[in-house]
């Protein structure tokens, strides 16, 4: 017979037990994967004529595919910020690469850790104020990945390639081989811990290909060997990194939670110039306004609701990330700073795809401006010039006919919501956002590593490294 106080003891067991299980943490995780580079055409399920993509593809063919998704920019650093404020790029400080993330923010991550869950950051960076190769960020670096809410970050400040110097949350750590199939298997390991502790995770993953320098093995390049040698190594990165994207999902099956994980790839910003062309045809590259440089490739895997693929043709942006995961986790709205220029995609993810967009997606970038309306976008090449173009797109996507002159009433009528949106981009970059009302850091540094004194104790060690040969020649 059990005592009284065995007894007592498997009860409160067994009613624990009962109410830890129905207590039960069921929000999925969420992991957010970006290319570095990528152009829109560079995907095989667009029928590119060399690079195979066949684990892209598999997730396209189980997902949601989006044929028509914008990054925040047309260059890197600004299209990081988007992803993680919801918010146009410079309404938080980062007008161009390089710059710092104010920390005035309110991202993402920090929100996801805000509400329960475990939050890791895996590669390329680019938000803390450092210009040049990727180098380890440092632990005390006021921008750190940390300080937005990473409570674990294995980073890099910018790209990245073969056999990479990372930091581990301050501590630096060499590794060997490819930088895309390091960081997926870093990211599994914790994605594996998280698991075990029955705890969500948020995860972002950001690679560092196919950025310059272009780098791959001799494998990986092995179908492009009649291409040049820059060629031949960009889309061998590309093949490796979509490696990796292979490793990720099976890494997630064999963990037993691929079902409720949602994985959205996309890349930073518009192809590079390459051969075969990065894009598919349409206009501009890296670095301008025009379709090449804003539209990239993107897919949402999440098999516990997307069980039949589908593509989406509605207008979509990394600016839509924040809301779409603030409304699937349940997040306050008080999570996310106002102005939000994305819109919430659950709907789409759930099935019911919307045949136009809400909210046009905007865009400023350095002089240059654009915004897309469902078929028509607006260009200008100079803010406050009054010059505009327009374009419309579902008749003319390449970009080759300015219509401004003919359609009137939908120029007049764009022109005047872009100049309003570009009203309130200019008080958000005043600060008039935040609580205090100003910013509290007005300038955000944007400086090459190599003039930052803590780092110049490694420069003699990194001389050797074939990344920072160029830049540490002098020093």
């Amino acid at each position: 017979m059990l005592s009284r106080s065995r007894f007592l003891f498997i009860l409160i067991s067994v009613v624990a037990f009962h109410v830890c299980n129905a207590a039960e943490d069921t929000r999925p995780n969420i992991v957010l994967v970006m290319a570095d580079d990528q152009g829109w055409g560079q995907v095989g399920y667009y029928d590119h004529p060399l690079l195979k993509t066949p684990n892209l593809d598999a997730m396209a063919a189980n997902g949601l595919r989006f044929d028509r998704f914008y990054a925040g920019a047309p260059v890197c650093s600004p299209t990081r910020a988007s992803v993680l404020t919801g918010r146009a790029n410079d309404r938080t400080g980062v007008y161009q690469h390089g710059n710092a993330l104010r920390l005035q923010e309110r991202p993402m991550p920090r929100a996801m850790q805000q509400a329960g869950y475990a939050t890791g950051h895996f590669g390329k960076w680019h938000l803390n104020g450092l210009r040049g190769p990727g180098v380890p960020i440092l632990g005390d670096d006021k921008y750190h990945p940390g300080r937005y809410g990473y409570d674990y970050w294995l980073s890099v400040t910018n790209f990245f390639d073969m056999n990479p110097t990372l930091s581990r949350n301050g501590s630096f750590e060499e590794f060997k081989g490819d930088s895309s199939v390091i960081i997926v298997d870093e990211a599994l390991e914790f994605m594996k811990r998280q698991t075990k502790a029955d705890k969500p995770f948020f995860t972002t993953i950001w690679y560092g290909s196919p950025h310059s320098p272009m780098v791959s093995s001799d494998a990986d390049q092995k179908a492009f060997a009649h291409l040049d040698e820059s060629d031949r190594n960009h889309y061998g990165e590309l093949v490796a990194m979509d490696r990796s994207i292979g490793n990720l999902r099976n890494g997630l099956r064999k963990l037993g939670i691929e079902k409720n994980t949602l994985i959205w790839f996309c890349s930073d910003n518009g192809g590079l110039k390459v051969k075969p062309e990065s894009v598919n045809g349409l206009r501009g590259l890296k670095g301008t306004v025009y379709e090449g440089g804003l539209r990239v490739p993107a897919i949402i895997e999440w098999p516990s609701v997307i069980d039949e693929a589908a593509i989406s043709k509605t207008p979509a942006g990394v600016v839509d990330m924040f809301p779409t995961v603030a409304a699937i986790v349940g997040l306050p709205k008080s999570a996310m700073l106002q102005p939000q220029d994305g819109q919430s995609l659950k709907g789409t993810i759930e099935g019911i795809i919307p045949k136009r967009r809400k909210k046009p997606l905007p865009f400023r970038f350095m002089d240059a401006g654009a915004m897309v309306d469902n078929q028509y976008k607006l260009v200008t090449q100079k803010l406050g010039s009054g010059e505009y173009e327009l374009y419309n797109l579902a008749k003319d996507p390449t970009e080759s006919k300015n219509v401004f002159g003919s359609r009137p009433e939908v120029a007049k009528r764009l022109v005047a919501v872009f100049e309003k949106w570009s009203k309130t981009v200019d008080a958000s970059d005043e600060g008039k956002d935040y609580d205090e009302g100003h910013l509290t850091d007005p300038d955000p540094r944007r400086i090459l590593w190599t003039d930052h004194p803590d780092y110049e104790p490694y420069f003699d060690e990194w001389k050797k490294r074939p990344e920072y040969q160029q830049r540490l020649k002098d020093k």
